[in-house]
């Protein structure tokens, strides 16, 4: 069981290392990202349960480092705030809790990753929308079929594969790759 699952991981990776299209697709958030910051914008973050970890982890990267010592970025996972969290789910619904982070948080120019395996999380489309009402870009990171995420995201990051977990361990790979490529780009003198 074990062997198996992790040639399960190897193969939706090595579909990816394929498919030049998502290849291209990863390049072009860097870029959008990458731009961001140069403009002094800043990069925000949401998802639910492991996507929600992965949207911190995403965030933690790129404001603390990732492989060497240099100035912070401005990136933050929407959820990081219980309080909150709580209070708007409580007195609005659930599916605000992001969308209204946005709404105070977003201005234009800075980024969206919203992070959905299935693209169809209520709560993650509102908040697609919100950035999209305030002028930001949307780099969505799903599964294979992109849900309703594939038709409102600027770029759309969708792992080749249905299975849950084999799609958050490949939104941390290209999580990794953006930061990695991000670091290397903004700050080529502080390796």
């Amino acid at each position: 069981m074990i062997k198996n699952t992790i040639r399960k991981s190897i193969e939706v990776k090595q579909h990816i290392l394929e498919n030049d299209d998502l290849i291209a697709s990863i390049k072009e958030a860097c870029d959008l990202i990458i731009d961001a910051y140069r403009k002094q914008k800043k990069v925000l973050l949401c998802g639910n349960g492991g996507s929600a970890a992965d949207a911190q982890h995403i965030a933690a990267e790129l404001s603390g480092r990732f492989y060497y010592d240099r100035p912070p970025l401005a990136a933050e996972a929407a959820h990081v705030n219980t309080s909150y969290m709580t209070a708007v789910a409580n007195d609005y619904s659930y599916n605000e809790v992001f969308a209204r982070y946005i709404q105070a948080m977003g201005q234009e120019g800075d980024i969206l990753i919203a992070i959905s395996t299935s693209g169809n999380s209520a709560n993650i489309l509102k908040a697609i929308d919100r950035a999209k009402k305030s002028g930001m870009k949307v780099i969505s990171l799903t599964g294979a079929t992109g849900g309703e995420m594939r038709s409102v995201s600027d770029v759309l990051l969708n792992v080749p594969s249905v299975d849950t977990p084999r799609i958050q361990e490949s939104h941390i790979l290209m999580g990794h790759i953006i930061c990695e490529i991000v670091e290397a780009t903004l700050f080529p003198n502080f390796k």
